[in-house]
């Protein structure tokens, strides 16, 4: 399937998708199914006009291309073409946020891959079984290949990890087997096929807690310790409102601080936030990893102590019902294990991270819990504190009870949390 390629101004970044017939492997319980293979975010022309060409040694191009295979049903002569599409509209946001994917990275997508009625609608990325990475003249390329899985699979992987739910789909043949093949039909989770499966997760979430160190959200901070009308820069950042713009410089350097994460340290570090959504597609991504402290353009760093740190008395968060929901994960599964977590606003600069009181590097500190460089806040969290808030947030865990809008509040911690209607976030008056 042969997309026009952006570089000959058509809509698709991707130069092609070659699709083949793969007979499987009987003896490995491998079935017979389709194999995709896209052309286009790796460099394939080595001329500097889509990728930048920075040697045969690196990365070639974005470093990688997408794979998937696709179960072939009875009957079926030709391969589907959707899976090129899929492929495309995942290339889009590659190019588009320049966010490179990695094995154990997981994607909300929202619906059915194949725009059926497949309870597949979310997908996982691990290394293609058979490809392996490749040297070419414009640089190494690997083959990253796309999984389908359901909801509650996504969730699993986002409470724990991705490498452990690939791990658990390989065991179970339908759900994919040893090379991860997608069934779109397939009508049940891992979970249902093989109740046991849950304690596994449990137990991985209890020992190893959740891998997963931000996610694109809804959300907003308000500054609730002045009048707004004080001084411009605590006007309360809402989604959907143009905040105060952050000059040039204040974006590139929260954007830095960010992405190299903010002190090269052997204890838990801020890591990049890269998790960002376009056309309703979320990528988060796992922090463990050895290119998140990224050492070119080191020069270019300012110091963030040279940011302006605002501490806030009191503070109010706002959050949709979907990040809501991840505010047990945040606290349990990374605050109490030492770690922090970040919502990043889906428009704009916000950020609101949680630290717990062992991360390095951050500008929250025991004594001023709650500080803010421009749109960016750290909310610094003590164990006991954590475990109360646990408590008093458990109906987070079941939505169906929910009613909206509702509000958790710590006086005397002057702490603040609202879960409000969607609407709020998308609605510019706010």
């Amino acid at each position: 399937s042969t997309g026009t390629p952006a570089l000959l101004g058509g809509p698709d970044p991707l130069d092609y998708v070659s699709m083949y017939r793969n007979l499987g492997n009987p003896a490995l319980n491998v079935p017979e199914h389709w194999h995709y293979v896209s052309f286009g975010l790796s460099d394939l022309y080595g001329d500097n006009r889509v990728h930048e060409f920075t040697g045969t040694d690196g990365p070639s191009g974005f470093g990688f291309e997408l794979t998937f295979r696709l179960k072939r049903e009875t009957g079926e002569s030709a391969p589907p073409t959707w899976p090129a599409e899929l492929m495309q509209g995942l290339a889009r946001y590659v190019f588009q946020s320049e966010n490179t994917f990695c094995s154990g990275d997981h994607v909300s997508w929202h619906s059915p891959l194949d725009n059926s009625e497949s309870r597949i609608q979310h997908m996982l990325l691990t290394e293609d079984p058979q490809m392996q990475p490749v040297q070419t003249p414009f640089g190494v390329v690997t083959f990253l290949q796309i999984v389908g899985v359901c909801t509650e699979e996504l969730h699993a992987a986002q409470q724990w990890n991705g490498q452990g739910i690939l791990e658990l789909l390989r065991t179970v043949p339908v759900a994919g087997g040893p090379w991860l093949i997608t069934d779109m039909r397939r009508g049940e989770t891992i979970f249902e096929i093989d109740p046991h499966l849950q304690e596994r997760v449990d137990k991985g979430i209890e020992t190893d807690g959740s891998n997963l160190s931000g996610v694109s959200a809804k959300c907003a901070w308000d500054d609730l310790s002045r009048p707004p009308e004080d001084d411009e820069d605590s006007r309360s950042i809402c989604i959907g409102t143009q905040p105060r713009q952050l000059s040039g410089k204040d974006t590139e350097q929260i954007r830095e601080t960010l992405r190299r994460g903010l002190e090269i340290n052997s204890k838990p570090v801020l890591p990049p936030i890269n998790a960002q959504r376009q056309n309703g597609l979320t990528h988060d991504r796992a922090p463990s990893r050895k290119d998140s402290l990224e050492s070119e353009s080191s020069a270019a760093i300012i110091p963030h102590e040279l940011i302006r740190t605002r501490q806030l008395e009191s503070v109010h968060l706002k959050f949709n019902q979907e990040s809501g929901a991840l505010i047990p994960l945040c606290l349990r599964g990374r605050l109490l294990h030492g770690r922090h977590f970040t919502y990043k606003s889906i428009t704009g600069d916000t950020a609101i991270t949680f630290v717990s009181t062992g991360v390095e590097g951050a500008f929250a500190t025991e004594e001023h819990p709650y500080a803010a460089h421009g749109p960016w806040l750290q909310i610094l969290l003590t164990e006991e504190f954590v475990e109360r808030m646990l408590e008093d947030l458990e109906d987070l865990n079941s939505p169906e009870e929910f009613k909206l809008p509702k509000e958790y509040s710590w006086p005397e911690k002057k702490l603040k949390v609202s879960i409000l209607p969607d609407a709020v976030f998308d609605n510019p008056l706010h």
